[in-house]
């Protein structure tokens, strides 16, 4: 049976939210036993079938806005630092928390360990690919690392190819690079040298490198992983969800605030829209991991209810079951020049 450490107290709906997302994770999930790390006088009056469900006692909480590593350090007894210890014992299996994003990076990085020979773990994220052969790609990193080296790229490209081929069954995932432009000579000496990377792993059979790939072309879905240093990658997912949001609302109010027959229209093509809302609602592809430690660490948003939680426990038991961890493990430990970006024999 896989254990999941979840941080009850993560979030801004938590521990409500968390509790409820649980519950309904594990109607549909026999094999995992959930341990909820919180105030248990809190946490417990919410539970409505104990079932699976171990509450563990912690006394402090790391809130939203405080400074990551500094919590983690000061607050040893926060719900998050002690489901940390909990997978660095062993044990629990996995990390989950809806709450401050540094600290569980700090914590994920710091407590569970980063994996030898992976120089800097990155933020993964899932995003709907709206064409193309697969309706969802990763893209990674957006935001554990504001400054990238280019074999961290690198990296990144071996991780999510292992992510994309044995959590979401891709075979011979496509690797893209995010640049401005999608000319081999295009960005600046760290993307460039980036790229000379990413091709010579492709030559060496290690990775599917299909070349650079521009943002405005990520959604229509060019490749299975897009690599992004930290700065760049996080903009790009920020700015794909603001314009999707503004562009629903813009249609929600055109509709509503015109005419009779602009309303009978959009009563025409409701179900037209709930299916492009549906694509566009990234919360339903799970949550954001932390890919490089060494146990999953999975992050879901602050703002998540009950079923966004419950998709991310999903997401987690699959991570599990591929034991995406131990196959990146072995093959760091057998190919220790590649991660090291050094591919040439």
């Amino acid at each position: 049976m896989f254990k999941i450490a979840v941080d009850a107290m993560g979030g801004d709906n938590a521990p409500k939210a968390i509790v409820a997302g649980v519950e309904k994770a594990r109607d549909e999930m026999p094999n995992v036993e959930f341990q909820l790390y919180g105030p248990i006088d809190q946490v417990q009056p919410l539970v409505q079938n104990d079932q699976q469900i171990k509450l563990v006692q912690a006394d402090e909480v790391i809130d939203m806005g405080e400074e990551p590593v500094k919590a983690m350090r000061t607050k040893k007894n926060s719900s998050l630092v002690l489901a940390a210890e909990a997978v660095k014992a062993g044990t629990a299996d996995a990390l989950f928390s809806a709450g401050n994003t540094g600290a569980l990076l700090a914590t994920g990085i710091f407590i569970v360990g980063r994996m030898k020979g992976i120089d800097r773990p990155a933020l993964m994220a899932l995003l709907p690919a709206l064409k193309g052969p697969n309706s969802v790609f990763t893209m990674m990193d957006v935001g554990a690392n504001a400054e990238n080296k280019p074999n961290h790229l690198y990296q990144y490209g071996i991780l999510g190819s292992f992510y994309a081929n044995a959590v979401l069954g891709i075979e011979n995932p496509r690797v893209g690079l995010l640049n401005n432009g999608g000319e081999e000579d295009k960005g600046d000496p760290m993307h460039k040298e980036a790229h000379q990377l990413l091709q010579k792993g492709s030559d060496a059979g290690h990775l599917n490198f299909v070349g650079n790939v521009e943002s405005r072309d990520i959604l229509q879905g060019p490749a299975d992983v897009v690599v992004a240093d930290g700065f760049s990658g996080n903009a790009t997912l920020k700015a794909l969800e603001g314009t999707a949001q503004a562009i629903l609302s813009m249609l929600k109010h055109t509709i509503l605030d015109g005419n009779l027959k602009t309303k009978l229209g959009g009563l025409m093509i409701k179900p037209a829209l709930k299916d492009v809302v549906g694509q566009l609602d990234y919360a339903q592809y799970g949550g954001a991991v932390v890919i490089g430690t060494k146990a999953p660490v999975v992050k879901t948003h602050g703002s998540a209810t009950p079923v966004e939680v419950a998709n991310t426990m999903k997401q987690i038991e699959k991570i599990l079951q591929a034991d995406l961890t131990g196959k990146v493990a072995e093959f760091v430990k057998e190919h220790p020049e590649e991660l090291s970006g050094k591919t040439d024999k």
